[in-house]
């Protein structure tokens, strides 16, 4: 068959023939794909909410139309008739190009396994400790597998060619030094990146947690390699060294459990009666969807000089519903005071003498005989 396809070429003009090649093999990729990628789409759609096949083909479906048809030019290369020059440079392209689609396939390999791995791992569930946990171990491994990969495809790509052979060879010599030197400069970096393979592993933040760090408060967003980025209420973004986690203090409110205590603290006059007060409070709680069921106490914890202070102490399934909740209980409690209780709002009280009578304070000096 072989000699069949060699008289063909031969018949033909040299730049007619390489065309041929050329469109053909991108045509049969194309056609291979057309073929296929439906398919696998029609059993991806009939699948439930996770399927295989679906992030099969969110993954690969932009890197299979170029590899596909980049495989079959490679696998045609020998029939094409180009000269010596411009059948390396050819070779040499295609080569490089399938060494990327190579990696880039690894990647996207990567992706759908993590992909299965969120589905098994469902971080929107109440009670999601355990999957945080291994969410943040997937992220950091997938950005540090990622940057592997790109860093053995490039030296493999610049490897092939002669010439960085040579190069590389001569360099050799000089990495001892070299070393000591890029290991000076690059302390900050390599300090970040063994940080974030302890936060990884020890995990004093997880994704999705809710912290408090730099006064500010929020969730974490992303942890990469060498930084996390901390979303915070307002959606600014607060970006810091993934080292400050391991050596400066900061509240992590979900790092057994998402379970936070609510508080709201009313300042009202000794005159109030704490008792309705409380039997309103729990009235607000019971009928609210925000509140566990598990904590729920008034207390008065402090008395000040023109008002008294009374604390309501209240449990949430997490520290945005405790949010929410105080602000509604703050709501309803100082209306319920002011509807029920207008005289007993904190006020300064200011006592009139009749007039002519003396009004000493009790520091005053005793007066004279």
């Amino acid at each position: 068959m072989n000699e069949h396809i060699i008289r063909f070429s031969e018949a033909m003009p040299v730049w007619v023939w390489n065309l041929l090649i050329i469109i053909g093999s991108f045509l049969l990729g194309i056609l291979i794909k057309a073929v296929t990628v439906p398919f696998v789409r029609k059993q991806a759609i009939a699948q439930s909410s996770y399927s295989l096949f679906r992030s099969f083909i969110r993954h690969f479906n932009k890197i299979i139309s170029v590899f596909i048809p980049l495989l079959v030019f490679n696998s045609l290369l020998p029939f094409t008739r180009f000269n010596e020059a411009t059948f390396r440079l050819v070779s040499k392209t295609t080569e490089i190009l399938l060494a990327g689609c190579f990696a880039v396939i690894i990647i996207r390999s990567i992706r759908v396994f993590e992909d299965y791995l969120y589905y098994r791992f469902d971080v929107n569930k109440e009670n999601n400790l355990r999957e945080r946990k291994v969410r943040t171990q997937i992220v950091f491994i997938r950005k540090l597998l990622i940057t592997i990969i790109v860093i053995v495809t490039l030296a493999i790509i610049l490897l092939s060619f002669e010439n960085m052979r040579k190069i590389g060879a001569g360099l050799l010599t000089g990495v001892g030094v070299g070393g000591i030197i890029i290991g000076f400069a690059a302390q900050k970096s390599l300090g970040n990146l063994l940080a974030g393979f302890q936060i990884a592993f020890t995990q004093p933040i997880r994704m999705d947690d809710v912290l408090v760090v730099e006064g500010e408060w929020g969730k974490v967003e992303e942890i990469n390699l060498t930084y996390v980025v901390v979303n915070i209420w307002d959606k600014r973004r607060l970006v810091l060294p993934i080292n400050y986690f391991i050596e400066k203090p900061f509240q992590n409110w979900t790092r057994t459990t998402a379970e936070i205590l609510g508080t709201v603290f009313i300042y009202a006059d000794f005159t109030i009666p704490v008792q309705a007060l409380r039997q309103q409070f729990m009235r607000l709680l019971e009928g609210h969807r925000l509140w566990d069921g598990k904590v729920a106490v008034m207390q008065v914890t402090d008395l000040k000089e023109q008002s008294m202070e009374i604390r309501c102490l209240m449990s949430c399934r997490n520290s945005g519903d405790a949010f929410d909740l105080r602000c509604y209980i703050r709501e309803q409690m100082i209306e319920y005071i002011r509807t029920a209780f207008p005289e007993s709002l904190s006020q300064t009280r200011v006592i009139l003498k009749p007039e002519g009578t003396a009004c000493h304070s009790r520091n005053a000096a005793p007066p004279t005989r």
